[in-house]
């Protein structure tokens, strides 16, 4: 298997995670004697530092040439006084409206042994697997008009879709669904807005393509609290773009970390994938990230764009072992950090990397 990766590191621990799944997918092509070849170029507050703007045209132009992109995070404190269209958040719209990918898919899963870094009880979360899908191309945030207009002391979003829009990420969805437990939920706000009647009317004609699976519907409200006190009743969850962005980051709480939620962009010319966490300058070059969203997403890749389903189960197995054992990291250990040996990024990674390793060999 060949497979062409372009690497975008990004701002804060962006670089710093992805160097964790990039050895992670070394490991993978080693051991199954694949040919995976990366490069890397600038995006967000980087690229604005050194190129004057979020998304270079040679880092696109990079991004369609490749089979995948994993990109890190975006986003830095020193960038928030730019416009909004020239901010590091630009140069991620930017790239995902010209890679096409409008399904985003956000596994959210619960590890028991995580289960006391939830704000949840255990009897609640135990179990829990849900994979949302999050329409990614349409919304407020590509719908137009939009402006701050601070003569006038207004501002205006437009939150637009279409039939089409919908249609095909709700295809990708309930097809996700029939290989999973046959449910679907479709979140939405039809009570008030016209926008998401016409969601709740494409999701039920669609629904009739695939007689096999349940269909719900619940209000994007309603949903915000259902996840946190009956997530285990869901399976797949079908989200308009702010709606997914909002609820995915929620149930975080679910696995006990935002740092352990990977992302795959898929259904465009070339898939992007990008653990959910953002940049989180604070931590930044301290050896403080929590790089197993990265890595897991490493597994995404694996599967989404390689068709390598063995080898990103052993992934997601390997992180899955090294939460077994007294292995944290801070994020991950702050419920009660004298339990556990508390590691670096890259001392996590390498964890990861040592028992993939005798995963693979195993099984080969």
């Amino acid at each position: 298997m060949k497979l062409k990766i372009l690497v975008l590191g990004g701002d804060g621990i962006g670089p710093e995670v992805t160097n964790e799944a990039v050895a992670v997918l070394k490991d993978v092509a080693e051991a199954g004697e694949h040919e995976f070849t990366f490069t890397e170029r600038r995006i967000g507050g980087v690229a604005i530092v050194q190129d004057g703007t979020p998304l270079p045209a040679d880092t696109l132009n990079e991004a369609l040439a490749s089979d995948a992109v994993l990109l890190g995070a975006v986003g830095g404190n020193e960038f928030n006084s730019l416009p909004p269209d020239q901010r590091p958040e630009a140069g991620l719209l930017k790239i995902r409206s010209a890679l096409g990918g409008f399904a985003n898919l956000r596994p959210a899963f619960a590890y028991k042994e995580l289960a006391a870094n939830s704000p949840l009880r255990q009897e609640i979360v135990e179990g829990a697997d849900i994979l949302f899908v999050r329409e990614l191309l349409g919304g407020l945030y590509f719908g137009t008009p939009r402006e701050w207009n601070k003569a006038t002391g207004e501002s205006w979003n437009t939150m637009r879709y279409t039939r089409d829009e919908v249609a095909r990420v709700a295809r990708v969805a309930f097809k996700l669904a029939q290989n999973r437990r046959k449910k679907l939920t479709s979140v939405d706000k039809a009570n008030v807005l016209e926008v998401s009647q016409l969601w709740r009317a494409t999701v039920n004609e669609i629904a009739f393509e695939f007689p096999d699976v349940a269909v719900e519907h619940q209000y994007v409200d309603a949903m915000a609290m259902h996840l946190m006190n009956q997530p285990r009743n869901y399976d797949v969850v079908l989200t308009e773009n702010l709606f997914g962005d909002i609820l995915s980051d929620e149930s975080a709480v679910i696995t006990g970390s935002l740092g352990m939620l990977p992302s795959a962009t898929i259904g465009g010319k070339v898939n992007l994938y990008e653990p959910v966490h953002g940049s989180a300058p604070d931590i930044a070059g301290k050896g403080l990230a929590n790089p197993l969203g990265a890595i897991l997403t490493a597994a995404l890749i694996l599967r989404h764009s390689a068709g390598l389903e063995t080898e990103a189960h052993a992934i997601e197995t390997a992180v899955r072992k090294v939460l077994e054992t007294e292995y944290r990291t801070p994020d991950l250990a702050r419920a009660n950090p004298n339990a556990f040996v508390v590691l670096s990024t890259t001392a996590m990674g390498a964890q990861v990397r040592e028992t993939l390793q005798n995963i693979l060999a195993v099984r080969s």
